[in-house]
């Protein structure tokens, strides 16, 4: 990433995970056309080594994986890449599920089938949030710098 390129101007980056392909074809070729860079995996394998080798903005980790269970996934890409948004995606929804998402820091819980344009709005969403929260940290740290210039001058 270019330092002078701010997060808006750049293609915001998600992985897909599930092990269904039609659903990664589906939301991946709708999210691309969205302008979003979209990568899918098959597996919890996969998907952990692709975010180990990328940064993704934003995650979509189906709970039901044939290798591990989305919601340990989930676990292990919090401890990666905290701020990534994560979406947790089922097609057993059950009170369990849900809480143990929203106990591991998922961001959001949806069941499928879901609606792709529903999703992007989602994506949207947790996006702009992000976007938010990264440009609040920055004015802090812009404010921070400025108050020890300030006071090492007057000194």
């Amino acid at each position: 990433m270019k330092h002078d390129q701010t997060m808006s101007e750049q293609k915001r980056r998600i992985l897909i995970v599930d092990d269904d392909q039609a659903i990664l074809k589906s939301l991946g070729d709708y999210l691309s056309l969205k302008g979003y860079s979209v990568e899918t995996a098959k597996t919890g394998k996969e998907a952990i080594e692709k975010s180990k080798s990328q940064f993704f903005n934003l995650a979509v980790l189906d709970i039901k994986l044939p290798d591990i269970e989305g919601t340990e996934l989930l676990t292990r890409m919090h401890e990666t890449e905290p701020r990534m948004i994560k979406i947790m995606l089922t097609g057993f929804p059950n009170m369990t599920n849900a809480v143990e998402s929203v106990n591991k820091r998922a961001d959001a819980y949806v069941v499928k089938p879901v609606e792709p344009e529903k999703l992007l709005k989602l994506v949207e969403q947790k996006l702009g949030e992000q976007g938010r929260e990264l440009k609040m940290d920055k004015d802090r740290l812009i404010k921070y710098i400025e108050s020890r210039d300030n006071e090492l001058e007057n000194k």
